[in-house]
């Protein structure tokens, strides 16, 4: 019997596959399948979404047939399956039913391939269909890598950063040069948890930072909301869903900022920051190549998300409490010659806008506000974590509030926008703002 694991790219889903059974009178029944699910070596899960009669047939017989296709070459093999049991919950289920809510999305079905249950076989044998010409070579690739040595390697070179800024440069350059994924972000997630923004990106012509994507839809999304992997390793059944998702992002809009993304990807790999049940994020990387992620890059990779998220909580904490509050500095406002910069700030969800054009919201832009009013009261420029984060007029929430890497953020948007208004970090836990002329404030109600 051939082992399973030297066919996983069989269990992708890039080509149908096929399952057949037979009834109580022996009549048979072929029916086509989205994907046929590795489990372990002895053991795939069938998704249940449309089958009744397969289904019948199996709850009968106890028994299946199916043939699964490799996407790189086309090689053929034959599963004999034994039906287990039917599972309708758990960590198992919520994998498969995260991946298919993406597919059916990439091929235009919406909610139709919606997971109703997933069918557990035990595969009693495995073997190749001979083929009738030659098979194509699989699309040539670099020299594998020791994923798990590359993820030791890059785990260590976090863990010795400590500055959350240069944790994050770390994991992308690390991706970049031990991993060789040229497309990869790095997200956050907003107060409310609804939205996560880019506060890291490499291998696009914009950083992005600030953009957004939504928890729960797409690959990002669902990975967030899911909070486990989630790869995908052939889009091309699904290009109306890459174009569509490229066409939003390259909108333009007052309060839009493009997500960093290519334009056709064929893969892509989401993997949630978790650390002690908490998201802090969601590491992407995309490629426009198929087959661009395994399953060993998956597990690589949430190692590393895993690391990340703790490196970044523990400096977080480390800068939680910061040095005491720098002693208010009154220095002169800027003459009324200088530059008159043109701020609109909305309360309701912190939106701040800077000579007409949309900078950021949430937290980063009650921040930002915070700043700029002080700045045109007193001529203020230095801040402190703490005081900050003893400021209730800024919605901090009570627990775990990210501080410092919504100030990441906040300062690397307005380093990508460019203009008169910048934040530097000049000390640990000190917040400086820079800003070239005169703030004119308007609060919108609207």
């Amino acid at each position: 019997m051939i082992r399973l694991t030297d066919i996983r790219d069989s269990f992708e889903g890039v080509i149908p596959s096929v399952i057949a059974t037979t009834d109580a009178d022996g009549v048979p029944n072929i029916s086509y399948l989205s994907h046929v699910h590795y489990i372990d070596e002895r053991h795939v899960a069938l998704s249940n979404q449309f089958f009744s009669k397969t289904a019948a047939n199996v709850r009968y017989r106890g028994v299946a047939t199916a043939m699964v296709v490799d996407g790189r070459t086309g090689q053929q093999h034959i599963l004999d399956l034994h039906f287990v049991r039917s599972i309708g919950e758990g960590d198992l289920f919520e994998r498969v039913a995260s991946h298919l809510a993406v597919m059916s999305v990439s091929q235009g079905m919406g909610d139709v391939m919606k997971l109703r249950s997933l069918d557990i076989y035990e595969v009693e044998d495995c073997r190749p269909i001979v083929p009738v010409v030659s098979l194509a070579e699989p699309e040539e690739t670099e020299p594998p890598r020791d994923r798990l040595y590359a993820a030791g390697q890059l785990c260590a070179a976090i863990a010795e950063q400590g500055d959350a800024e240069a944790m994050l440069d770390c994991a992308l350059g690390g991706l970049q040069s031990q991993f060789g994924f040229a497309n990869a972000v790095v997200l956050v997630p907003d107060e409310e948890g609804r939205k996560l923004s880019t506060i890291a990106s490499r291998g696009y012509p914009a950083f992005g930072f600030g953009s957004e994507a939504t928890v729960g839809e797409g690959t990002i999304g669902t990975a967030a909301a899911m909070r486990r992997p989630l790869r995908i390793s052939d889009m091309r059944r699904g290009h109306r869903y890459a174009s569509a998702v490229h066409a939003e992002i390259m909108r333009s809009g007052p309060e839009h900022i493009p997500l960093p993304s290519l334009a056709q990807p064929r893969s892509q790999l989401a993997v949630p920051m978790l650390s002690r049940g908490r998201l802090l994020g969601v590491l992407f990387v995309e490629s426009e190549r198929s087959f661009a992620f395994s399953h060993r890059d998956e597990e690589a990779l949430s190692l590393v998300a895993s690391q990340l998220a703790t490196s970044l909580l523990l400096a977080e904490r480390d800068r939680s409490e910061g040095v005491a509050p720098p002693p208010a500095s009154h220095q002169p406002s800027p003459a009324p010659a200088a530059r008159c910069i043109r701020v609109r700030y909305f309360p309701l969800d912190g939106s701040i806008f800077v000579d007409g054009e949309y900078v950021i919201r949430g937290l980063p832009g009650r921040l930002l506000h915070h700043f700029l009013a002080a700045f045109f009261e007193t001529g203020r420029t230095d801040f402190s974590n703490r005081e900050i984060r003893r400021d209730r007029s800024l919605q901090l929430p009570d627990f775990k509030d990210n501080l410092e890497t919504r100030l990441i953020l906040l300062r690397r948007r307005l380093e990508e926008r460019g203009g008169p208004i910048q934040l530097s970090r000049p000390e640990r836990g000190q917040i400086r703002l820079e800003c070239d002329g005169l703030p004119e404030i308007e609060i919108a109600t609207g």
